[in-house]
């Protein structure tokens, strides 16, 4: 387990969730819950994509899960930081938003989403073909 605070993003949690070969990889990557911090947008992706692959009844226990973690909204400081990632980096606004929330709380971003590829702070694992739940287009949240 990670000992550093660590935002796990929406793709990260789902092949996690899907356990796929590369979720057991990155499940050895998940901090401790104290220092596993949850954007509240992330908790919208994950519920949406739970609710749609396994149902609600699922998709709460996770959020409940989740809940146990850092939970950090989104705020004014997070927004116009994400605003200005956004531009810098040409994120889509949700992943600027989770790129802006592992910012302000000094932590890794722990992700398999290659739109951070390369992006400071960045722990990236990158899916092989065939690898992961998130190789079908479909399976993926919108970024």
């Amino acid at each position: 387990m990670a000992a550093a605070p660590c935002v796990v993003d929406t793709s990260a949690w789902i092949e996690w969730l899907a356990d796929t070969a590369l979720g057991r990889r990155l499940g050895k990557e998940f901090p401790e819950r104290s220092q596993c911090i949850v954007p509240t947008i992330v908790q919208l992706e994950l519920s949406k994509w739970l609710v749609r692959e396994v149902g609600e009844e699922q998709a709460d226990q996770v959020i409940a899960y989740t809940q146990k973690c850092v939970v950090v909204p989104l705020d004014t400081a997070v927004a116009l930081l994400a605003a200005d990632l956004h531009r810098e980096y040409k994120l889509a606004t949700a992943d600027a938003i989770v790129y802006a929330t592992a910012r302000r709380q000094g932590a890794t971003l722990l992700t398999c989403d290659a739109h951070f590829d390369g992006l400071p702070g960045v722990a990236l694992f990158a899916k092989t073909h065939g690898e992961g739940g998130c190789a079908d287009p479909g399976a993926c949240p919108p970024s």
